[in-house]
């Protein structure tokens, strides 16, 4: 389906759902007349129109199911036509043969539907209202999942229990042997009975996991012992994770004990490995549960609809830190306000604010570096071998329109064009995970481009790569120490279980796993052979360390970059000409200009590989030191410095509400009651001078 038109997608679909409509209406032709055939090969090539529907279609099933013609009532007119079409035969005698058929189809059903009912009280006993991962839970009372067929599958459930009885009616319509029909009528019966056992048995009080109100006390217990200090909040779409992800390695890099809380349920799975103690908490009110955890402050990479929710919490410090850094209006959002502070990379980033002009106080600002971007390798020189490696990593439309976000759309494949046409080139192609999720021009755009570097590759004559052992062996490697791998049926809790507290120093291990694995990855590539990138790994960064030149747009891709020293173009599409779109946006000063016909690719190539023509290298470097701030000390410590002096405010803060709160009920303090305001009267001094201190320093 993936390499088919979407025209010819809905050809497929719509086809597939005639198939089932017409073999239902063969059925009741066949049952009418009686047609033991047409009878026959309805029913079977309906249910064989179900099974590529559930296998393959299961969107076509949900919008089937709208119009109420759902599995269910599909099927139930599927056996009880063959039924009809039975009794049509004029078989003697009916009554005393059929009626017990008929009544055991009543009571599958009722089975199915008794198994429905007791699949959502599971499920309900299944799901806390506090997600884990990194935690020990083992006073929660966790159990393994039931098989997702009785949990989550009601019309595969049904499809797959009903098979005996609906292949016996179909065979004692063939044979008129309604023996056939009673044992399949039977053994699907005794599916059904032993499904909703398996069910059953988790029901009673002594075999479901703790309840909301144990969690929640359990949560509250562990948060009081673990005592967070610095974290961070996460909010978002399945395809974002990343932005959190970025964070991973810096924050468990920081003083303290770190804490990763999310909001949505499917992003635990979504964010990488790390040792960092995750909770999700999807309930406003048990998000409020933190404010009086010892959690200081909370680093966002992202804003949502749901961080109004986490800021309401007044004992918490919130820094924004963002995903990336570009010159696009993205990265100056006025919601940044919101935030007690906001954690840049560079000078760059601070005038960005004050010409922006949306409220950012300038002591407000703080530059930190890119803490994720020390682990990229420097230039080292113009390419050696046989090929010039080239990443074509362009953004996405964005939410506004303007034609200047992406290039993919205007120029993308004009310059893929003019980079497969230089034989010296390997491309990597890179889009970015919201392509086309906006503009469906640039979902179009994106798959021509893919399919040029297909044919460019089958030009080539490139030999397929075999098999790499290495690979194999490092692949083995990773999934060994992944914590995201679980059987297909696990729900969320069967993957807490699986998540528990991690052996120290896995971390670790895993970082070199993936290094050894990026290392097999590009080693297992043929020669000269172009690349689609478009899943977790490789990663973009390690792209940046294979990478000879960056083709890409104004976004946060440019400003990492930077960070290697290496040659990189932009691709103009904003309607300006070069002049002013380089005063423009400070992060193209020292690229290559790409116009939106591609022109200019043959020129940069030139000065990739003849570095005395690359006359834009002093540039970079100082527009590296703009844009990412200096390189001593480094961004890892600068990141870290930023969060001890945040939390120190929030150290001082909670002691003036505690001093305050104090003073509001002078008449009800005596003895030990005003010792202990005056205690936290001093305490807020002593963190006030601590925080001024730490500044100073």
């Amino acid at each position: 389906m993936r390499s088919l038109t979407p025209l010819k997608k809905q050809v497929v679909k719509l086809s597939a759902v005639a198939v089932v409509a017409a073999s239902l209406a063969a059925q009741v032709i066949g049952a009418l007349l009686p047609n033991v055939p047409l009878l026959i090969t309805a029913a079977a090539t309906g249910l064989a129109a179900e099974a590529v529907l559930h296998l393959w279609q299961k969107d076509v099933l949900y919008a089937v199911a709208k119009t109420h013609a759902n599995v269910t009532v599909r099927q139930v007119l599927r056996d009880f036509l063959l039924v009809a079409g039975l009794l049509s035969m004029d078989l003697r005698p009916p009554e005393a043969v059929y009626l017990p058929l008929l009544f055991g189809l009543l009571l599958f059903y009722g089975l199915h539907f008794a198994t429905q009912a007791a699949s959502v009280l599971v499920r309900r006993s299944r799901t806390l209202p506090v997600l884990t991962r990194n935690i020990d839970t083992s006073g929660l009372r966790l159990s393994a999942a039931p098989p997702s067929l009785l949990l989550r599958n009601p019309g595969a459930r049904l499809l797959l229990f009903g098979l005996p009885a609906t292949a016996g009616l179909t065979a004692a319509a063939a044979d008129a042997a309604p023996g056939l029909a009673a044992w399949g009528v039977s053994l699907s019966v005794g599916i059904a009975a032993v499904g909703l056992g398996e069910l059953l048995v988790r029901l009673p009080r002594r075999k479901r996991p703790a309840d909301t109100e144990a969690a929640l006390e359990w949560f509250e217990n562990w948060l009081a012992e673990y005592r967070p200090t610095v974290g961070m909040y996460f909010s978002g779409g399945s395809s974002s994770a990343y932005q959190a992800n970025m964070w991973l390695e810096p924050l468990a890099a920081l003083e303290g004990r770190p804490l990763i809380v999310l909001r949505e349920r499917f992003m635990m799975q979504k964010i990488g490995a790390t040792d960092i103690p995750i909770v999700c908490l999807p309930k406003v009110a048990d998000l409020m549960r933190l404010e009086h955890s010892t959690l200081k402050v909370l680093i966002h990479p992202a804003n949502s609809g749901k961080t109004s929710q986490i800021l309401r919490i007044p004992t918490i410090k919130h820094a924004f830190v963002n995903h990336g850094e570009s010159d696009k209006l993205s990265s100056c959002n006025p919601y940044a306000k919101a935030y007690d502070e906001v954690w840049v990379a560079g000078p760059a980033a601070r005038e960005r604010y004050a010409l922006a002009d949306v409220g950012i106080e300038d002591r407000d600002i703080v530059e930190i570096g890119r803490p994720q971007l020390d682990a990229i390798k420097p230039y080292s020189g113009p390419p050696t071998g046989e090929f010039t490696t080239v990443l074509y990593a362009p953004t996405w439309e964005g939410w506004d329109g303007n034609p200047g976000n992406t290039s993919v759309v205007l120029a993308g494949e004009n310059i893929v064009r003019e980079l497969l046409a230089d034989p010296g080139v390997r491309l990597l192609y890179k889009p970015h995970p919201l392509t086309g999720s906006v503009d469906p021009r640039a979902g179009a755009a994106d798959q021509r481009m893919r399919e040029m570097i297909r044919a460019a590759n089958q030009a080539r004559r490139i030999a397929p790569a075999a098999p790499s052992a290495e690979l194999e062996l490092r692949s083995a490697e990773l999934a060994a120490l992944s914590t995201n791998s679980f059987r297909s049926g696990a729900d969320a809790m069967e993957r807490m279980i699986l998540q528990t507290a991690p052996e120290p120093g896995r971390s670790a291990a895993v970082a070199e796993a993936e290094a050894r694995w990026h290392e097999a990855y590009w080693a297992s590539l043929p020669a000269g052979e172009h690349q689609i990138i478009t899943d977790a790994r490789p990663t973009l960064y390690a792209c940046f360390d294979i990478t000879d030149v960056l083709v890409s747009d104004v976004s946060s891709v440019v400003s990492d970059y930077l960070s290697s020293g290496k040659p990189y173009a932009v691709a103009n599409t904003s309607g300006l000409d070069e002049a002013a779109f380089r005063a423009a946006f400070p992060t193209v000063r020292a690229a290559a200009i790409l116009p939106p016909d591609g022109t200019g690719v043959a020129a940069l190539l030139e000065s990739v590989r003849h570095p005395e023509k690359d006359e834009l290298a002093p540039a970079r470097a100082e527009l590296k030191a703009h844009l990412l701030g200096p390189s001593d000390p480094p961004s890892v410590v600068r990141f870290n410095a930023a969060a001890q002096a945040l939390c120190a405010e929030a150290d001082a803060h909670r002691a003036r509400m505690a001093a305050r709160n104090a003073d509001a009920i002078p008449a009800q303090r005596t003895g030990e009651d005003a010792e202990r305001a005056q205690r936290a009267v001093e305490a807020g001094h002593a963190a006030e001078e601590q925080q001024l201190e730490t500044l100073a320093d």
